[in-house]
């Protein structure tokens, strides 16, 4: 009789076989396309215990077992003042999906709910500075954010609409105060296919404790862009496209 997979085997099995077309291949397609990772890499794959961080940090997992140029993971997650059971939440999905944390603390939900002008502004910076000068500390060159296919297209109409502006995040940028780079290798995966694994994986995703939650700028955006979806078709395929042949800093790469 065949031995029981456990939740960790069947999450593995199923990137490489159910979710090969669309999970594992546009992942592979993205790490090759803007070189995210090489030889000797020490990258800190950061943990927010959303469905995009766990998926990434399945990919990357994967990406170690199969590749001929070893590099090294550390998967990073920060606790912002997390209450008790999102904190105890997400260190049991890891240990069900075989990631192992390494969990640092700190007082930004403290600092930015003291603050009424832009706090959803100084908390991603804040995020961000946290989660750079860990993983430097921890000897890390690269850091692994979980940015969506979805997220690029709602990042360029965000940087539009309220800074009028055409802009996005690079797939790679060089921060040079941190001596860090950072990389998006889950550009070409759907925000539905992270959302899909997630649920047939069977675990709980943390959710978001922020009190703006559902009711931002990016939200705003992502509404929007739902109900374009349903007039014009392939829309989002149409400007990702045109985000990767336009002139914006690191996309546009010859094949």
């Amino acid at each position: 009789m065949p031995r029981e997979l456990t939740p960790q085997q069947t999450a593995e099995r199923s990137l490489i076989k159910t979710y090969r077309k669309s999970l594992w291949n546009p992942f592979i397609a993205a790490v090759k396309r803007y070189e995210l990772v090489s030889p000797g890499d020490r990258i800190a794959v950061c943990i927010s215990g959303g469905k995009d961080s766990m998926v990434l940090a399945k990919l990357m997992q994967e990406l170690q077992k199969h590749t001929d140029q070893p590099f090294s993971l550390t998967f990073l997650a920060m606790d912002p003042g997390y209450n008790p059971a999102n904190r105890q939440l997400l260190e049991a999905n890891a240990k069900t999906l075989g990631v192992p944390l390494t969990v640092f603390e700190s007082d930004i939900f403290d600092v930015t709910t003291q603050v009424e002008k832009n706090p959803c502004y100084l908390c991603a910076r804040m995020r961000r500075g946290c989660l750079y000068a860990e993983a430097r500390k921890l000897g890390c060159n690269k850091i692994a954010l979980g940015h969506n296919k979805d997220d690029v297209v709602e990042t360029f109409f965000m940087s539009l609409f309220y800074e009028g502006r055409m802009n996005c995040f690079a797939p790679v940028s060089y921060l040079d105060r941190m001596k860090l780079y950072s990389i998006r290798p889950l550009l070409y995966v759907p925000e539905w296919e992270a959302r899909s694994f997630i649920a047939r994986s069977g675990i709980q995703i943390v959710k978001n404790p922020c009190p703006a939650d559902g009711n931002t700028k990016r939200q705003e955006t992502k509404e929007l862009l739902e109900t374009l979806s349903g007039r014009y078709d392939h829309l989002q395929e149409k400007v990702f496209g045109a985000i990767q042949r336009s002139a914006l800093k690191g996309w546009n790469r010859e094949e």
